[in-house]
């Protein structure tokens, strides 16, 4: 009668071994099916930001112009707007310096970014593992992007000495002083933070994040690594990065952010004052 106990024991023991072990299988077998399938998405949605332009039509055009043009205004008043900056650098607290140098390296960004989606992917969270292959993508197109730029347009720094209309031109070695247009930690910062921002309804949300994802790029500027004008498109085309690789990943994923997706619209507004500048950039 023991014996027969006993056995039976023994087996359902085995049973459930059994079961756990494929169960552990199965788990590993969709853990990996669903990184490689991430992966190609972060792949996907680079190639098809950069190939967006060919298949722009009259809105997207009407986009560029206006950015183009709002970048081109600033260019004029780039050496104005750093020798007022000048008046109050030193004010600027060294934490909030601190902070904008650092959030936007690129080793602290992929740090963020790859937290992020490894979340998703253990948490086994359709949403967190997009808003991960979103940020992952957006980063590596416009980081891509701006280090290819840097080098055909060597723009002198502020701090070089040089006035904003200094260029030394295609240079394939990174030329230091040269090679401020434009510029990456305001980019990787505001795609970070635009990307993120897509996760909630809140306008005062969203405008939090902004204004978190704008430090960096200010805070080039006030460091004298960076002209007005180059933080100002590197935000800019942070969002048309982020925007083109959502609607990519609209078709690979069933949690959609932007149900009732509108098409986005910018508007440059550059007004002067008395000891003030402002720049107004709405989408």
């Amino acid at each position: 009668m023991n014996y027969w106990k006993v056995s039976i024991l023994v087996f359902f023991i085995a049973v459930a071994g059994h079961a756990q072990e494929l169960q552990i299988n199965a788990d590993r077998g969709n853990l990996w099916k669903n990184f490689t399938y991430d992966m190609e998405n972060v792949f996907g949605g680079i190639g098809y930001s950069y190939s967006r332009p060919f298949h722009w039509k009259g809105r997207q055009w009407a986009n560029f112009g206006y950015t183009m043009a709002g970048t081109a205004l600033l260019f004029t008043v780039d050496d104005e707007v750093d020798g007022w900056i000048d008046g109050f650098r030193d004010d600027v607290p060294q934490f909030v310096k601190d902070y904008g140098n650092e959030y936007g390296n690129p080793d602290k960004n992929y740090m963020l970014t790859g937290s992020v989606y490894l979340a998703g992917l253990f948490t086994k969270s359709e949403k967190l593992r997009r808003t991960g292959v979103l940020l992952i993508s957006s980063a590596t197109a416009s980081g891509f992007f701006q280090q290819v730029s840097k080098r055909i347009i060597g723009r002198a720094r502020p701090k070089s000495g040089d006035s904003s209309f200094t260029f030394d031109p295609l240079n394939l070695d990174r030329v230091f002083n040269y090679d401020s247009f434009p510029s990456g930690h305001a980019m990787l910062a505001f795609t970070n933070a635009y990307a993120i921002a897509k996760q909630f309804k809140s306008p005062w949300v969203k405008a939090g994040l902004y204004t978190i994802g704008s430090i960096p790029g200010l805070v080039r500027v006030v460091d004298g690594f960076h002209w007005i004008s180059d933080v100002a498109f590197s935000t800019v085309f942070s969002i048309f990065v982020v925007e083109s690789i959502d609607r990519y990943l609209d078709r690979k994923y069933t949690e959609k952010y932007n149900p009732e997706r509108k098409e986005s619209t910018v508007s440059w507004n550059l007004t002067f004052g008395p000891n003030r500048m402002g720049l107004v950039v709405q989408f």
